[in-house]
């Protein structure tokens, strides 16, 4: 690959531009043509504690850090005071202009003194396709060999925008933070995700959870998560928990159940789908508002279906986007999960009551990656009217 073109409805992730990883690997090429990576992110756990939390305790005794996480946007620059210079710090250097006469101040050069930065510069960009990985990632010796605090995802970098939900976005990757630090929370239950992407957020899920049902719409896609759930077999196996891969169309009122469509329904796991999930997740799926609508009145039409009172818990990245309509930045996509959340809490059907509350993202971080100030989470209770 000599030269990578981006066409105007090229979408990408900006997760792995900001994040060097010599495992980001090239292994295949998916059935659209894609070339697809092997990437992987560390999960900040102890593996002994992990295999021996259970019911007993509040259910984060897996969760012993083995090192301090970031604590935020921009902590991978060096701290004040590290001796990294700036160009306030130039004393004694004579004035120096450039060609166009611009202020060219000469950087002192790295000594051996310095100390390290705790990460890549936030403003640099780093390439991260290295080369092609040569052994099977699911062979069995490459699975016995999976480290426990590793999480292995494939996906792909750049796609059309109908496609994105092959690539890993940093939504998913506060929502699956989140379920490792509440952990209690899924212990034993049924979880439903919907447009769950690479499945990184079902695979955590599965970690206590005892069944999950990971839903995306294409064959595609949905391969592409059957073969992620199997490359993290070691950490769904040690929980007890089932990741069940489903097409769920949000465009359509009833799931598929014939059995000659790939990824269909069962009888079976529709009628425990509906009687034992109580708890619902979605991430980074409102960029478009068309999306937004049908994945609202799924939910809606699913919460009405569910025998138990359930709960929504949303990841959403406010996107700031400059448009000729407003000349203005604005966040539309943002604005417009906003308003049917604002509609669900008014909403009163007779049957069912919608309560909405925003979860800080300032619990401690488990998961290896950027949160940055744009990631939100949401909840929605949803109760029954008595």
């Amino acid at each position: 690959m000599d030269e990578v073109t981006f066409k105007s409805d090229t979408v990408l992730s900006d997760v792995h531009l900001y994040t060097p990883n010599h495992r980001h690997l090239m292994v295949r090429l998916n059935g659209m043509g894609q070339p697809v990576f092997l990437s992987q992110f560390k999960l900040l756990w102890n593996r002994d504690s992990r295999t021996d939390s259970g019911a007993e305790g509040d259910g984060r005794g897996a969760l012993l850090a083995k090192e301090t996480p970031p604590s935020g946007p921009g902590s991978a620059r060096p701290p004040p005071g590290s001796g990294h210079s700036d160009a306030t710090s130039q004393v004694g250097l004579g004035t120096r202009l450039d060609e166009d006469g611009d202020l060219d101040v000469e950087r002192r050069p790295p000594t051996a003194s310095d100390p390290e930065p705790a990460g890549p510069p936030r403003d640099k960009v780093h390439p991260t396709i290295l080369t092609q990985e040569e052994e099977d990632p699911l062979a069995d010796g490459a699975r016995e060999s999976s480290p426990w605090d590793i999480v292995r995802i494939e996906h792909t970098m750049a796609t059309p925008l109908e496609d994105v939900g092959k690539q890993v976005w940093r939504g998913a990757l506060l929502l699956a933070d989140y379920i490792l630090f509440q952990r209690d929370l899924f212990q034993g239950r049924t979880v439903l995700e919907l447009g769950a992407g690479t499945g990184l957020a079902s695979i955590i899920a599965a970690t206590v959870a005892r069944t999950v049902y990971c839903t995306d719409v294409g064959a595609d896609l949905l391969a592409m998560c059957q073969r992620n759930i199997a490359l993290n077999g070691h950490l769904t196996a040690a929980g007890g928990g089932v990741v069940k891969v489903k097409e769920l169309d949000w465009l359509r009122d009833d799931l598929c159940t014939d059995p000659e469509v790939p990824f269909s329904w069962s009888q079976e796991d529709v009628s425990d789908l509906y009687s034992h999930t109580t708890i619902l997740l979605a991430a980074e799926v409102f960029y478009d508002d068309d999306l937004t609508d049908a994945l609202f009145k799924t939910l809606s039409r699913l919460a009405h279906k569910l025998q138990n009172a359930c709960t929504a818990i949303l990841s959403v990245e406010k996107r700031l986007n400059f448009t000729l309509r407003h000349l203005d930045v604005t966040c539309e996509a943002y604005d417009h999960f906003r308003s049917w959340l604002r509609r669900l809490e008014g909403l009163a059907d007779g049957r069912l009551r919608f309560a909405v509350e925003r979860v800080e993202a300032s619990f401690p971080q488990l998961l290896v990656y950027e949160r940055i100030q744009q990631l939100e989470l949401w909840k929605i209770f949803v109760e029954p009217v008595m």
